[in-house]
This record gives C-alpha cells, sequence and structure tokens, in this order.
C-alpha cells in the first residue's frame, strides 16, 4: 500500500492537500505553529515564514511545502529543520545546479521548482520525508523594495492554511525615519468578523500590525470555513516627505536615496494611444479597451495634448495631429472610441511608427511626450520581424521620449514587449484577461497621468558602483531610488546633487548627509542598505541584460551572477538546490520569467557578554549608549569613555546627569573635560568593576490613539499590584506584581470564572484547576495546551491565553541578567472599555495648542517623550505622549490596585 502523500502549501502561506479524503487530511498532519514575520525598513522589507509540522500517523509520509512569494521578491535562503538537525538550500549558478537536477530525474525523483501563480505571485515547492509521529519545520526568507505607486507602498500578505492553526501569528513591523504619514489595513482577512484580531499601532517613525486569530475565529470570517483562514492583508502606508532633497540613509559603507518630491507644478503632457483592434481583441478585450479609454479621456487636463492611433493590418488615425484636451476635442474623441472594433491582423510596427511621427511633426516646448501601445498578440502583418521592428522603433525615438507597452493576456509576446520599453526607457506591464482589466489599464494610466520631472540626474561624490541614477520622467505619486558603496570609509558626509527639468526650467536640489548617523534597526537587519543596493542592483543588471549583445551581454550577466551567489538571491541566473535527508536527495528551484555566504562587514566586539549596542567607538573615546557595561569590556579598552549628554534613556526613561568618566584599571581619570562648554570638571571615576544602575520609578503604557499616529503614554508608580484587566460578565481577570525599583512584573496571574487560575513568573506558567496543577516551563518548542476553555500556546518567550474574546500575550523579557514579565493585551471585546490598567483598547484625543490635547473633553498638558514597548519581544523605542495616569484612566492609581494577585 502507497504511503498517503500530503502536500503541504505556505501561501506567505499554507495550504494542505492530500490524496486521502479531507477529513483524514486534518487527521493526519498538524500545523501546530505557523508565522509570518515581515520587517519593513526604509521601504524594503524581509519577510520570514516558519511552520511547524506534525506527521500524526503511524509510519513516515511525504509532506509537501509550497510557498507563494511576491514576483518582484526574491528568496534568499530555505531551510528545513527535522529531528534538531537543518537542512539548507543553497543558491547556485543554474549550469551547476544543472548536474544534480539531472541526477535527481534520472533516480526518478521530482524536482523543485519555482512557477508564476496568478497576477502577482510565484510558487516554491520542495518536500521531505517525514518520520512517524515526527515533526518538521519549514523556514523561508524572500526580500523586496516596495514600489511607491499612487503615492502609496503596499505589502500583501495572503494566508490560507487549510486547517485552523493553534499557534497562528502575523507580524509586520514597519520603520521609516522620516515618518509614517499613512497606514491602512485592507484586504480579505480585515473584515468585521475579524476586526479585533487586527491591531495596528504607529508611534511616529513606526508602525505594527498584528494579526492573532484564534482558532474559532479562523473558521468564521467571510470566505472561511471547516478549513480555515482563506484571504489577505493588504498594509498600505506612505512616509512623511518634509524634506524636498529626498531621505539618505547611510550604513556599514553603503548608502540608498529616496527621492520624491511633490511640491512641484505639473508639467502638461503629451501622450498618444495606439491601440490594437485586430480580430484576436473581439469581444471582453476590445469592451474593457474602449470603457478604460472613456475614463482616461476624461482624467486630461485641458493643457494636455493627445492623440489616439487604432491598428490591425492597417493604422488609422483619430486626427493627423495632437490636439489640445478641450471639451469639444474630447467629446469628439469619445465617439471615435466608441467606433473601435476587432479586425483583422497586428502591424505593430507601422502603428508605433505613426506614433513617433506624430511628437516629431508636432514638438511641444515645456512639456513632457508619452507613448503607450496596448496590443495581445505578435506581430502578423507589415514588419513581422521582431527585431528589426525594435531596431525601427529606438531609431525612431531617439531616446527622446518614453514607449510603455501594455501586453493583453498571456497570448501576447511579452518578452518582446520588454525589451522594446526597457531600449526606450519606459516598462511593459501585463494587463490580465479579468473583470477588472478596464480598472488595470486606467491604473496604469493614473501612474504616468502627472509628470513632474523631466531629464532627471542624480549625482553623488566619494561613491561608486551606483545603480541606475538618470531617468528620462519622474511621475507625481512614485519615487526615484539610487544606491551605491562608499570608496572612503573615513569619509564623513556625502553631497548629493539632483539636477532636473520642471516645467521647462532648470532645478536643482543640494544636500549634504553625514555618514556617522546610526541607522536604528534591529541588529538582525543592520545590513539592510546593503542587501537593498545588492537587490537593486541585480535588478537593474538583468534588465540590462535583455538589452545588449555580445562581450557588454556576458559582463552585464557574469556581475548579476556574481551579485545574486554573494547573496543568495534566487534569480532567473541561480538555481536553489535544496538536498533533503534522504540520502542526499536533491531538488533544484529556479526562478520563471514573466507570464510563464554573503559578506557581513566587521564589527568590533569586547565578547557574547558585551551587548551590541552597549559601545560605540569614535575617535578614541566611547559614548555610553547603555548605562551598565560589563566590566570585563572596559578591561579590553585603552580609551577612556566619557558621557557627554546631560540626559541619557534607559528603558524608555530619562535621566539627568553630570559629566562623568569610566576607564579602565590604568586611565588617568583627573583628565576631565565637559564637551558642552569647553571647560574643565571635576571628573567621578567609577571603578571598571562597577555598574552604575538607576532605580527605575514608574512603568509606563502606551495607548494607541483612535485617528491620530501618535499614541498617548503614561506612567504608573512602582511597586504596586495592578488590576491590569477585568470582564466581569466574562468572569476574567489579570493581576500583575510589578518589581519593586525594577521596569515591568514579576509575577501576573490570570482567572477565569472561580476554578481556574493561572500564575505566570519568569521561570514558568502555572495551571490550578482546583483539583490538579500544571507546569509549564519557559525556553520550550512551541506547544498548545486546552483547559476547559482556556488555550494556552506556549513560545520560547511568550505565552499567549485565550479565553472567550480576549486574548493576551505574556512577553519573557530577558536584559544581560535582567528578567521580567510584560503583559499586552491582543483582543478583547469590540467597542467595549473592560476595567483595568490595560482596559482600553485605544482612546481619542486632539492636538489644541503646543502640547497641549484635548481628551475627553479636557484640557490635558502632554510631553512629547520615548518609551520603550515592550509587548513586542524587540522592545522597539517610540516616540509617544506622555501624559497624566489621570487625564486617561478617568481614576487615581489606588482604583487600580488589588490586594491579592
Amino acid at each position: 500500500m502507497t504511503r498517503p502523500a500530503l502536500r503541504l502549501i505556505l501561501l506567505g502561506f499554507f495550504l494542505i492537500s492530500a490524496s486521502s479524503a479531507p477529513v483524514k487530511k486534518t487527521q493526519d498532519v498538524n500545523i501546530y505553529s505557523f508565522y509570518i514575520n515581515s520587517t519593513v525598513t526604509s521601504r524594503y522589507a524581509t519577510t520570514i515564514i516558519t511552520s511547524r509540522v506534525a506527521n500524526r500517523l503511524n509510519e513516515s509520509q511525504e509532506i509537501f511545502f509550497e510557498v507563494k512569494i511576491p514576483k518582484n521578491a526574491f528568496i534568499s535562503k530555505f531551510r528545513m529543520t527535522i529531528d534538531g538537525k537543518s537542512y539548507d538550500g543553497v543558491v547556485k549558478e543554474k549550469a551547476d545546479a544543472q548536474q544534480q537536477y539531472s541526477q535527481a530525474v534520472s533516480r526518478g525523483q521530482s524536482a523543485g521548482l519555482i512557477k508564476s501563480v496568478g497576477r502577482t505571485l510565484e510558487e516554491f515547492k520542495t518536500s521531505v520525508n517525514v518520520a512517524a509521529l515526527s515533526k518538521v519545520t519549514f523556514e523561508l526568507t524572500y526580500e523586496e523594495l516596495l514600489t511607491r505607486r499612487l503615492g502609496k507602498y503596499k505589502l500583501l500578505i495572503y494566508a490560507q492554511p487549510m486547517q485552523t492553526v493553534a499557534d497562528f501569528k502575523i507580524d509586520v513591523h514597519i520603520h521609516e525615519k522620516p515618518g509614517i504619514s499613512y497606514l491602512e489595513v485592507t484586504g480579505g482577512l480585515s473584515t468585521n468578523d475579524l476586526a479585533n484580531a487586527i491591531k495596528t499601532t504607529r508611534a511616529d517613525s513606526d508602525a505594527w500590525v498584528t494579526f492573532y486569530p484564534t482558532r474559532e475565529q479562523q473558521t468564521k470570517c467571510k470566505d472561511c470555513d471547516e478549513n480555515g483562514l482563506k484571504g489577505d492583508l493588504l498594509i498600505t502606508y506612505d512616509v512623511e516627505r518634509q524634506n524636498p532633497n529626498g531621505e539618505m540613509k547611510v550604513s556599514n559603507g553603503y548608502f540608498v536615496h529616496n527621492f520624491a518630491p511633490s511640491d512641484l507644478p505639473r508639467i502638461p503632457k503629451n501622450v498618444v494611444f495606439i491601440i490594437d483592434r485586430s480580430g484576436s481583441m473581439l469581444g471582453k478585450k476590445i469592451e474593457q479597451t474602449r470603457l478604460a479609454l472613456l475614463k482616461i479621456l476624461n482624467d486630461l487636463s485641458e493643457d494636455d495634448h493627445f492623440g489616439l492611433i487604432t491598428f490591425d493590418s492597417r493604422v488609422d488615425l483619430w486626427k493627423r495631429e495632437l490636439l489640445k484636451a478641450t471639451k469639444a476635442n474630447l467629446d469628439d474623441a469619445k465617439s471615435f472610441v466608441q467606433e473601435i472594433t476587432a479586425r483583422g491582423t497586428t502591424d505593430i510596427n507601422a502603428a508605433v511608427l505613426e506614433g513617433v511621427n506624430m511628437f516629431k511633426q508636432q514638438p511641444q516646448a515645456g512639456s513632457a511626450s508619452i507613448l503607450i501601445l496596448l496590443t495581445d498578440g505578435d506581430p502578423t502583418s507589415g514588419e513581422t520581424n521582431t527585431e528589426r521592428i525594435m531596431s525601427n522603433v529606438r531609431k525612431a525615438i531617439e531616446s527622446k521620449f518614453p514607449l510603455y507597452c501594455l501586453g493583453f493576456g498571456y497570448d501576447v509576446n511579452f518578452d518582446f514587449l520588454t525589451k522594446m520599453s526597457l531600449e526606450n526607457n519606459g516598462v511593459a506591464r501585463r494587463i490580465y484577461e479579468d473583470s477588472d482589466a478596464d480598472l488595470q489599464l486606467q491604473g496604469f494610466y493614473d501612474e504616468v497621468a502627472i509628470p513632474l520631472l523631466t531629464d532627471i540626474q542624480l549625482n553623488y561624490i566619494g561613491v561608486s558602483n551606483l545603480t541606475q541614477n538618470n531617468f528620462a520622467l519622474y511621475f507625481n505619486g512614485s519615487e526615484i531610488v539610487v544606491s551605491g558603496q562608499i570608496t572612503d570609509n573615513n569619509v564623513e558626509s556625502i553631497s548629493t546633487e539632483v539636477i532636473a527639468i520642471s516645467k521647462g526650467s532648470k532645478v536643482t536640489y543640494q544636500n549634504t548627509v553625514t555618514t556617522k548617523d546610526v541607522i536604528d534597526v534591529p541588529s538582525e537587519h543592520e545590513d539592510f542598505v546593503e542587501r537593498l543596493w545588492a537587490y537593486l542592483t541585480v535588478k537593474q543588471l538583468l534588465d540590462k541584460h535583455v538589452l545588449l549583445e555580445g562581450p557588454e551581454k556576458e559582463a552585464v550577466k557574469n556581475e548579476a551572477l556574481k551579485l545574486s551567489l554573494k547573496y543568495q538571491f534566487v534569480t532567473s541566473l541561480t538555481s536553489m538546490v535544496v538536498t533533503k535527508p534522504q540520502e542526499g536527495d536533491v531538488e533544484v528551484a529556479d526562478k520563471p520569467k514573466e507570464g510563464k555566504e554573503s559578506h557581513r562587514p566587521a564589527v568590533s566586539r569586547c565578547n557574547n557578554s558585551c551587548t551590541k549596542n552597549s559601545l560605540l567607538i569614535l575617535h578614541q573615546v566611547i559614548l555610553i549608549l547603555s548605562i551598565e557595561i560589563p566590566h570585563m569590556c572596559l578591561n579590553m579598552l585603552n580609551v577612556p569613555l566619557i558621557c557627554i549628554s546631560f540626559v541619557i534613556h534607559v528603558s524608555g526613561r530619562r535621566y539627568r546627569v553630570h559629566p562623568w568618566i569610566v576607564g579602565p584599571p590604568d586611565y588617568d581619570g583627573r583628565r576631565g573635560y565637559n564637551a558642552f562648554d569647553n571647560q574643565k570638571v571635576a571628573p567621578t571615576y567609577v571603578a571598571p568593576t562597577q555598574s552604575a544602575v538607576l532605580a527605575v520609578r514608574n512603568n509606563r503604557f502606551l495607548l494607541p490613539a483612535d485617528g491620530q499616529p501618535k499614541p498617548l503614554c503614561f506612567d504608573v508608580p512602582i511597586p504596586h499590584k495592578l488590576k491590569l484587566l477585568q470582564d466581569s460578565a466574562l468572569g476574567f481577570s489579570m493581576n500583575g506584581k510589578s518589581r519593586g525599583s525594577k521596569i515591568g512584573f514579576q509575577q501576573i496571574t490570570i482567572h477565569y470564572k472561580t476554578n481556574h487560575h493561572l500564575t505566570i513568573n519568569t521561570n514558568s506558567t502555572n495551571y490550578n484547576d482546583g483539583q490538579n496543577n500544571v507546569q509549564y516551563l519557559w525556553g520550550q518548542e512551541p506547544s498548545q495546551h486546552d483547559h476547559e476553555g482556556i488555550i494556552l500556546i506556549l513560545r520560547d518567550n511568550e505565552m499567549d491565553v485565550t479565553i472567550g474574546n480576549i486574548r493576551v500575550v505574556i512577553v519573557l523579557h530577558k536584559k544581560r541578567k535582567d528578567v521580567f514579565l510584560w503583559p499586552a493585551v491582543w483582543q478583547q471585546p469590540k467597542n467595549v472599555t473592560l476595567a483595568g490598567i490595560l482596559g482600553k483598547d485605544k482612546i481619542s484625543y486632539e492636538e489644541i495648542q503646543g502640547s497641549t490635547l484635548k481628551i475627553m473633553d479636557n484640557d490635558v498638558k502632554a510631553s512629547w517623550d520615548e518609551m520603550t514597548d515592550y509587548r513586542f519581544p524587540s522592545a522597539p523605542v517610540v516616540r509617544c505622549w506622555l501624559v497624566p495616569f489621570q487625564a486617561v484612566m478617568n481614576g487615581e492609581i489606588s482604583d487600580f490596585t488589588v490586594t491579592h494577585m
């Protein structure tokens, strides 16, 4: 009897299909933990998908793993872990991978692959044989640079597990240094049924989106059933743009420049639409094309000039010349559009050359010219040789204006359209045959509807290996991104100059940025600027590879291949080789065409006991970044440590200090110096075996604001036993015992009804139902436990508790030798304010003047401060309006204390 073959699909994501019946399927395989974690830093997104799966059979079985990722993304890591042993995918040149591929096929094994799925996704597939009653962990990482379109960046996450998952989490963290101006979460999973499973938090430069649906919720959303979730989260955002010079980021010898000015007059445009009306456009295609053109004509501005060309084997012009977009001309053009019918063959060459000729006969000074070709097939009449057509068009356009090619459906020769567009400073876009094809056409036009700059040149001093730095056009709502390497690591600043034409006049943007700015990003993403540069460089080299011939083509290919291998990107030149545990079985993953160990800069460290952010070495002086420095680090240093700021921040608190010096044992502490007034000061010498520890007087809590990007925060004095959350109707309460003079909590208790009690401390979690006592230790593999209406999910540093429609997560924080708990409420009854410190889900306020806020009809004095948000294991530092406790809680501290835990 053949073993049951089960297929596991992670669709950002996951689904399972089996040769057996659906009911048996869920018994055989259990996805007991599923995370998607996406971190976006300066538009560069790194997404990690982790799924843990258990084979419940008493025999081994093959489990297939299929992951859908955005088409623009590069897979950069894949790992399977079985019985504590990891098997990593390795990116190799296609030719090198081919031999392993052939060997696998010769043994009758299926090879792994990546294939296109729908409009925006690609699917990666592999499989592994899992022993009886064993578990496997899949982990996949992919990277992408988010593109700004129509003034927004979009991050898409799709979830379709095809079974309910006990431990289901989607976490998204967006960090944008200029600030986040807009944030919206939509999609199929953003429905009323799941509204309280989605939480968004904004704090100045950061935003967090979490999606923690309970098992019950995973069956009740709009398109959900007993097989679980089915839908997507679409996270849309934009950033503040107060500096017209753009945003520069420098890190580890690389830089990235985001340039997107908006305070510019629109440039009048000349646009010619070249529309295929051949027989293959008959029916829905031509109807949708007419509908889109009518909408586009309505959007033309009166100072625009336009033309219409239709073609099959014959080329017809609405008018022989470009006409101004007056009402009379537009009405006449709409009548012409209504009469377009499909017939005949396809003469692309003659039609495009006629469009070019219209521009040449009637040049418009101070305007931007754009050619837009829409076709659904190959050239079949007139000149049919695609190489000659491209040559004719290239010679006719002479790089004077862009050609945009829209390929309708899958029968079109998209490679031909792509190459012809790239040769003429444009892009190709596929229009999918669907009910919204007219909206796709109009959406593309909207992206190029408002030119703001032409002939853009971005210049930099002291850099090399630049990505593309000259552009024909810049449109409103888009963004220009340039990245490169800094040639001299000792240089202290980079000068930038942007030269362009704005409505007929030359404009120049100049800026100088320091290279010493430290970018505040998690350590695991500290090389994001370098990887962004590599991603963008490889993308642009692959575009060049399409255009070039001979030795130049080979040189570009080799450079793109070199970078793909260095950064382990799966591209059109590389394959990912996955070696499975069964006797060296091999699968090979290739990236499809459309329609069809990395280098780390050395970082000086004392040893593992010295935290990464403890010291910053600046010209033989060390600035204190955290208040505790292990003495073994000091003993290894031969330079003084000088605190040069009168205010330091520790755990989200501000402390005023006097200048002081710490040095190694042989340092002469008499060389005190005040960096602020250039006066000698009497130094305070701290022995290197000591650590300066400041007492904490308050725990600071974050309170998201409804409709405002800036959250509120408030302090709660310690020590106290606090009523954290209470729902009398449910019979639920959660209390917390703070830690004396230190941040956080030493114990948190949860009570449900009269006989269910959870006691959580920094060592373990104890559950008691009046008769039995069960203990769970921290640091275990993820697991789920059900106790009569209480669902516990234990992770390495989180205890996830769901009772009814309340979901709380207790996070265990470990900061050197300091260990404490912090509570987070991730779900509670909608539109209901519960009792307790954490009872308010959100609060509304209005900024009146300066630092005065109106909260619940009261004027409240606030201060713009910062805090550490311990609701997240990463403990990010965020900015917030610090307000008095009484202003948001409608009571005194004594109203929120308890005598017994």
